[in-house]
């Protein structure tokens, strides 16, 4: 046997992926979540059509139904929109965008709340009341009414010509402002419990700057909780993008993420084109459930009072 086989099988053979094998419905949520974040990042290889190349698509094929069902055209698995263009494909491709927002806003919030909850854990004193007040204003502010907030502002101190293509930064920046706070106070409450252990003193002891201390002694010690954290972060930004872009106010329709297509088709929605509509938004529920079902298994099985 291998040392590449011999560590998979001791990785197989470990107490946290045998709890994962035996609960069936996180196993089937990180399939699907797998298998939808794959989609995405290659949705340009595995997307039949390419639903913004003009060339490709013809009006004669507009508002085809699915496939698998009359009328259906067996080109088009999903159906087509009003331009005749592949649903599916257009799936793939708001998902990829989608997916490029949550984890741009995850990674951002994570390392500004990370760095704010351990500067307020580990100094204290009045910089640590200042962090947390704040964060306790920004918590009081609804998500989504901050986020329009802030994509206003952003609209209108931009010139019209960069709103479209700034708006993806904008967007992720919204959603790191109303995220950052739940990164920080965990942190803060981590470093709490951390900074008087044994180990942190006698790094003090031996001269350790308290910055190298702080992110190489304490921070490695606080990462299982900012990995749920994280987790369930993923599918809560995804599902504020979605709902900015179906608002009229996220991603344009030449850059479509899954909210962006769902507003375009609830507009044909009582045309009789469901399809339309129906598909992102069954991909939109699929991404941000599984999701979710991973992350709370996560914070039940990194738990230590559960385990």
């Amino acid at each position: 046997m291998t040392a590449f086989a011999q560590k998979a099988h001791a990785l197989w053979d470990t107490d946290f992926v045998y709890k994962f094998r035996q609960s069936k419905i996180t196993v089937f949520a990180f399939t699907i979540a797998t298998i939808l974040i794959f989609s995405g990042i290659f949705s340009v290889w595995i997307s039949p059509h390419d639903p913004f190349d003009t060339a490709s698509f013809n009006l004669m094929d507009s508002e085809l139904p699915p496939s698998f069902i009359e009328d259906g055209d067996g080109r088009f698995f999903l159906g087509t929109d009003i331009q005749g263009r592949d649903v599916y494909s257009l799936m793939l491709y708001g998902l990829k965008i989608s997916l490029i927002v949550g984890f741009m806003s995850v990674a951002m919030s994570a390392v500004l709340g990370v760095s704010l909850g351990i500067l307020s854990g580990y100094v204290g004193g009045a910089l640590d009341a200042f962090i947390m007040r704040f964060s306790d204003a920004m918590l009081s502010f609804p998500t989504i009414m901050f986020a329009l907030l802030v994509s206003g502002v952003a609209r209108g101190i931009l010139p019209q010509a960069y709103h479209d293509d700034m708006m993806l930064y904008i967007i992720v920046f919204s959603i790191t402002l109303t995220g950052w706070m739940q990164y920080a106070r965990t942190v803060r409450s981590s470093v709490f419990l951390e900074k008087n252990k044994e180990y942190v003193q006698a790094a003090k002891v031996m001269g350790v700057a308290p910055f190298k201390i702080m992110f190489t002694h304490i921070l490695p010690n606080t990462l299982s909780p900012l990995l749920v954290l994280a987790t369930l972060h993923l599918a809560l930004a995804i599902l504020t993008e979605a709902t900015l872009s179906f608002l009229g106010v996220g991603m344009p329709p030449h850059q479509p993420s899954l909210g962006t297509l769902i507003n375009e088709g609830n507009s044909y929605l009582f045309s009789g084109q469901w399809w339309v509509v129906f598909f992102p938004s069954l991909m939109l529920v699929l991404l941000a459930l599984s999701v979710n079902i991973v992350g709370d298994w996560l914070r039940d099985a990194l738990n230590p009072k559960l385990n």
